[in-house]
């Protein structure tokens, strides 16, 4: 294993070091390349989505297919122009002089992938590596093997094999690989492991980028349309079965908002996915044992639930569930859910939600659904998050335009289009001056009017 993982990167360093990646015609040529992969086999892709998650294949298309295909449709035409010279005017005691940056790739990536979005979250870090001229390392996850497999396989067949590289296993093998010498690491997925990337990280001052999670709150008060607030809250936590890492993780609302809103969610529940989500082609399954079981653990006693609860260990099985008479101090309170609950916590009013917020490690990412200026001022000047939504949740996950990364606790780093190309280069400094006139000697020593 140790001699495999060497050699695979040291491959790709010789690769880089040739040349390869550079080019912007070979970058865009990767990029329709990965189209026409992810095209060919868009119905293996679902299937082994499914394989691995239980995924509805409509789920896969819209929100792993489709968000690869819009990152590389945005990130392709652009790459010429964000890799070029951006001059910069220099201060007058340099005159007559020039300088500009430009962005050149920093070598090579290694991405580390989770299961949650197997396909989305290994191909969206790519993209902007490649857009960047980077040669890639990719480590799927082994909790997802079907996706993991398909994605050796096909990337293996359609991207340049000199350049690219597919790494399979689980934490021996990644182990060794955070033990190579990279030039950048990518790494998504929990807090836990993002430290530990660090650390092996930090031994070759490697740059990192970390997309973490994090306990991602929705605040809803009494302005708020409750019929929309119910609908959209309750599709961002339960597609996916929760297993997204800024799907909402708790709600907070007024006293005597929390049964209705609750009422309203569970209702949307049922339209999403009948009276029975257990037959429903609509609705996800939790990815293995071990994580049903921690899942388990968080759920309150049976008949707790407001609504929900059902679960079925052999099946994978969680129903959506909505939680009130929920105690900050309670087990579901204490970590990501990242599954299928959701609680409710009351709060006298946006202040105190503020408060609660900013008492607890900085989320992925905060939702305020309300139709009062001033409380969506209180929560964008006094709250911190990798991204803040009104109105919407999972909105800036969907977007090219839009950095998409944590800060503190949820992560460092972001990517989607320019700020994905920023993050996988080296933006240099370039300064030129003509050797005549030489005004620089206006700044040599001697100096005449030295102080003493």
């Amino acid at each position: 294993m140790t001699d495999t993982c060497e050699e695979t990167v040291k491959q790709l360093h010789r690769s880089f070091d040739e040349g390869i990646s550079r080019p912007l015609a070979w970058r865009r040529e990767q990029l329709e390349r990965m189209k026409r992969m992810i095209t060919a086999h868009h119905k293996d892709i679902e299937r082994a989505v499914y394989l691995d998650l239980g995924k509805p294949a409509a789920e896969t298309a819209l929100m792993e297919i489709k968000l690869v295909l819009d990152e590389i449709a945005f990130v392709k035409p652009r790459l010429g122009r964000w890799s070029g010279r951006h001059h910069v005017a220099m201060p007058l005691l340099m005159q007559p002089a020039r300088s500009w940056t430009i962005a050149e790739p920093k070598g090579v990536v290694l991405v580390i992938s989770p299961w949650n979005y197997p396909l989305m979250l290994s191909l969206e870090p790519m993209v902007d590596a490649i857009a960047a001229g980077n040669c890639v390392c990719l480590k799927p996850s082994e909790l997802s093997p079907n996706t993991s497999a398909l994605l050796q396989r096909l990337i293996g067949k359609y991207l340049d094999p000199r350049a690219f590289a597919v790494v399979q296993g689980a934490v021996p093998e990644t182990t060794e690989l955070l033990k190579q010498p990279f030039n950048h690491i990518f790494y998504t997925g929990n807090g836990k492991v993002g430290s530990i990337v660090m650390k092996a990280a930090a031994k070759q001052l490697t740059p990192v980028t970390l997309e973490l999670g994090g306990k991602s709150p929705v605040f809803v008060d009494a302005s708020a349309n409750l019929d929309v607030a119910a609908g959209r809250i309750a599709w961002g936590r339960f597609t996916n079965a929760g297993q997204t890492c800024v799907a909402p993780d708790y709600v907070l609302t007024t006293p005597d908002l929390v049964e209705p809103l609750a009422r309203k969610m569970a209702a949307f529940t049922r339209k999403f996915f009948g009276d029975n989500p257990a037959e429903s082609l609509s609705y996800a399954r939790i990815v293995n044992t071990k994580q049903f079981d921690r899942l388990l653990n968080l759920l309150p006693a049976e008949g707790k639930a407001f609504s929900g609860g059902e679960t079925n260990r052999e099946r994978l099985y969680i129903a959506p569930t909505i939680l009130t008479n929920v105690d900050p101090h309670d087990p579901v309170m204490q970590e990501e859910i990242f599954g299928p609950i959701l609680p409710i916590l009351p709060v006298q009013d946006a202040q105190e939600a503020v408060t609660f917020i900013n008492r607890r490690p900085k989320p992925l990412a905060l939702y305020v659904f309300s139709r009062s200026k001033a409380t969506r001022l209180l929560f964008e000047r006094h709250t911190s998050s990798g991204a803040l939504g009104f109105n919407l949740p999972l909105g800036h996950l969907l977007s090219s335009r839009l950095p998409f990364g944590g800060i503190g606790a949820s992560g460092m780093g972001s990517y989607h289009g320019k700020a994905g190309f920023l993050e996988f280069s080296h933006v240099k400094t370039v300064t030129s001056k003509p050797t005549f006139p030489d005004t620089l000697r206006l700044a040599y020593p001697p100096y005449r009017k030295c102080q003493k």
